[in-house]
């Protein structure tokens, strides 16, 4: 049985990376900048990923048509981004971020069928919140210590210095929305659940990460995450209680916290107390939504086009009037604007499937009662219900940190829920033919290599041509940079007579 050992160190080693590229940014060499670099290390990841999982479906047997009802909706997610772009094939980097969302669900869903079919989605779980938990208390200690010079060298808007890492807190809170309901998990599973040095480790990153929500006044993980676990507990039911229990004691933590650290000490320290408010208003994000609507009704159902809010005439007097952004600020309204209502509806029909898989899972974790499983679905749950929220009051969702981090949650959810139907072994004996499997595997794989290397040109191209622009919005235009599928998120060549 070593392919499955293969595979949990493989996923152990992705898990790694990955969040050593995320929290600890600022550590680690850069070739073109933490966030680019980020966004080359998901392009790889998607890449490996889908490849990878496509040859091991095809070969051992898997096949998608026994179920094509079901996987309709994620095969037409999957392809619903490029051929939606189609219409504006003639534009410069009309597939660059299409090509993003495409692979990226391509990702989620294979990974998750090739984690369900190999037997491996607990371990490679345990795998992800014990490494999880680890890095986010050595994130949360060395925030501490930030904090600590803060203090020492006068600084009492502190939330400003916190999120070290990061481009800014809006990046941070989506990883924490991720992170968050998954925290509880890594004292409940795995093989340190009953180690008591292990169990305060994780008690103090966790407190430590609410610390920082309530420091810096992160209202979109709130919302996610207050939304994410109403929905686990209601759908999961009294199974999920241990879980509920545990995530109800890193918050009261996390309070204590802040009540230390954010009220007690700046008062002793600077005889003041300095907190930041939540806004009780929309952050100037009403224009940016109404634009988008606005946006999204000009070729109804279809969207205007790849990348459009950056590039389209402006509609609504509120935005023209207003800051201009790389994005509105909700996923579901960009989709909306630039590939179309049709797009968004592809995607309820996916959500309404996942539902089903999960409603079908749950009524087997009834009848099995396997509190561990029930466990890990209301914290997964959770986790990817409250992500999925916050980005559609932010969308910060499409930032690389976040997508990579969703890349280690979502796989594994999809892994737990996906039914045996998607991932169903031919009706012939699984030794039947072993080579004209692995021959088709290859075939259809080297298919995917090359679709994924093709993007990849496109993407090195658009990264040239954004960074010889750069100088020119920045001292021609003097306009800032804007994030998008790069820091800079102006389009390449736009306003520049070329």
């Amino acid at each position: 049985m070593k392919t499955p050992q293969v595979g949990i160190a493989a996923a152990a080693s992705f898990i790694a990376i990955t969040l050593l590229a995320v929290l600890f940014a600022d550590f680690l060499p850069t070739s073109a900048g933490s966030y680019a670099d980020q966004r080359f290390l998901l392009v790889a990841w998607l890449g490996g990923i889908t490849i990878v999982s496509t040859y091991l479906l095809i070969s051992r047997g898997v096949w998608i048509k026994p179920a094509f009802v079901q996987a309709l909706p994620f095969i037409l997610l999957i392809i619903g981004f490029p051929v939606l772009s189609l219409a504006f094939i003639q534009q410069p980097y009309a597939y660059v971020e299409p090509g993003l969302y495409s692979f990226y669900f391509a990702a989620v869903i294979l990974g998750g069928t090739a984690l369900a079919q190999s037997g491996i989605s607990m371990k490679c779980l345990e795998a992800l919140v014990v490494v999880t938990a680890a890095a986010c208390f050595l994130y949360g200690a060395m925030s501490l210590n930030v904090y600590l010079f803060a203090l020492a060298g006068g600084h009492a808007d502190l939330s400003d210095l916190i999120p070290w890492g990061f481009v800014n807190i809006r990046y941070w809170s989506h990883v924490a929305t991720w992170l968050l309901p998954v925290f509880p998990l890594a004292v409940l599973v795995g093989p340190y659940a009953n180690h008591r040095l292990w169990r305060v480790l994780v008690a103090v990153g966790s407190g430590l990460w609410w610390w920082i929500v309530f420091l810096s006044a992160s209202r979109g993980s709130v919302l996610g995450v207050a939304v994410g676990v109403v929905v686990a507990s209601v759908i999961i039911g009294r199974q999920c209680w241990p879980w509920l229990k545990q995530f109800l004691v890193y918050l009261v933590l996390g309070g204590f916290f802040w009540l230390v650290l954010s009220l007690l000490v700046p008062i002793l320290v600077f005889g003041e107390l300095e907190l930041r408010t939540i806004s009780q208003g929309s952050s100037g994000r009403a224009p940016l939504f109404i634009e988008a609507w606005q946006m999204s009704l000009q070729r109804f159902p279809f969207g205007m086009g790849p990348q459009s809010w950056l590039t389209h005439e402006l509609l609504a007097p509120s935005y023209a009037e207003s800051n201009k952004f790389g994005h509105p600020h909700n996923m579901y309204l960009m989709w909306a604007a630039e590939y179309g209502w049709l797009l968004v509806l592809i995607l309820f029909w996916v959500a309404f499937q996942v539902a089903s898989f999960l409603y079908a899972r749950c009524q087997v974790i009834k009848v099995t009662e396997s509190s561990t499983e029930a466990i890990v679905l209301a914290a997964l749950l959770a986790s990817v219900v409250g992500a999925l929220i916050h980005a559609g009051v932010s969308a910060v969702f499409i930032a690389p940190g976040s997508m990579l981090v969703g890349l280690l949650i979502l796989p594994v959810f999809f892994g737990f829920i996906v039914p045996n139907s998607l991932k169903r072994k031919s009706l012939k004996n699984d030794t039947s033919h072993p080579l004209r499997k692995a021959f088709l595997g290859v075939v259809i794989a080297t298919l995917v290599f090359a679709l994924w290397g093709g993007w990849v040109v496109e993407v090195r191209k658009y990264y040239l041509d954004m960074r010889e622009d750069e100088p020119y919005y920045q001292e021609v235009l003097r306009e800032r940079a804007l994030p998008r599928f790069w820091l800079h998120g102006y389009f390449p060549r736009n306003d520049m007579g070329r």
